[in-house]
């Protein structure tokens, strides 16, 4: 089968050398420990969705849905999801709410579908949001987390369009991981008995695995190297390396084809009910 690698894009020089000094001045303020990070968010975010209207503008004169969403800019104006769950650690998460909600409406912009930009711009916030994150993050428009400060990303993850990480009780991503379009990672679960009954449960993908199109993995699932879960299934239990797993609930269809000796017991696994 063809291999076909990615092509190396970039904008006009003049756009490229815009995004690059933007980049940087937004860099070099996240950097400093003195930067008030929700008057920042807000003043980006009035900047990309309100450029004619002046910074002195007598807001009372404004129509009340133009206030609305000027103060809907300032992500102290606004709650997200994570704030009214019991065990959110708040000393950790409010000095990244504001670069979450940066994110978010960055991604909901004109500017958040422009991948040369986007990728680069969502890089510059990751080390800022998540616990860790390696080298080479490539993260596309409409990615969502949760809190955040739960999710460790290592070397080379790529994660796409409209992806759910959440990392409520916690998330590892292995180097070069790859997960695909809608699909959704989580890490808590309710009963099924009583739904505020809430259990949190690490979810880790170990290195090179693929998450493929709609997938699911569910909290406290361990996907093991180079394993692999199919589109839209659901890994309900741990997948083993190098095996191929599909189907609600997913099961070992297949082990990929280089897989160590250890790991060819058979060319094709079915599991258990």
């Amino acid at each position: 089968m063809a291999q076909r690698p990615l092509k190396d894009l970039t904008p006009s020089p003049g756009a490229t050398e815009l995004y690059d000094r933007w980049l940087e001045a937004l860099d070099e303020r996240l950097r400093d420990p003195e930067t008030d990070r929700n008057a920042l968010c807000r003043e980006i975010l009035r900047e990309i969705y309100f450029p004619a209207l002046p910074v002195d503008v007598e807001e009372e004169e404004l129509p009340l849905a133009t206030r609305a969403a000027l103060a809907s800019l300032d992500p102290r104006n606004v709650t997200l999801e994570p704030e009214y769950y019991d065990e959110i650690e708040e000393e950790l998460y409010y000095p990244r709410k504001p670069l979450i909600w940066l994110w978010q409406m960055f991604d909901r912009s004109p500017l958040g579908g422009n991948v040369h930009l986007g990728v680069r711009f969502r890089r510059l916030l990751a080390p800022h949001v998540f616990a860790s994150v390696g080298a080479n993050f490539k993260c596309f428009h409409f990615v969502e987390v949760s809190f955040g400060y739960n999710l460790e990303v290592g070397d080379d993850v790529v994660v796409h369009r409209n992806v759910l990480l959440d990392d409520r009780g916690g998330i590892r991503l292995g180097n070069h991981v790859s997960i695909s379009d809608y699909s959704s990672v989580f890490s808590h679960t309710h009963s099924i008995d009583d739904i505020v009954e809430v259990t949190n449960a690490r979810t880790v993908l170990e290195d090179h695995v693929r998450v493929t199109y709609g997938a699911v993995v569910l909290a406290g699932v361990h996907v093991g190297e180079q394993g692999m879960v199919g589109a839209r299934a659901v890994a309900t239990r741990d997948v083993r390396p190098y095996h191929v797993n599909v189907g609600v609930p997913a099961k070992s269809v297949a082990i990929k084809s280089f897989a160590p000796d250890t790991h060819l017991r058979k060319t094709c696994i079915q599991e258990p009910d």
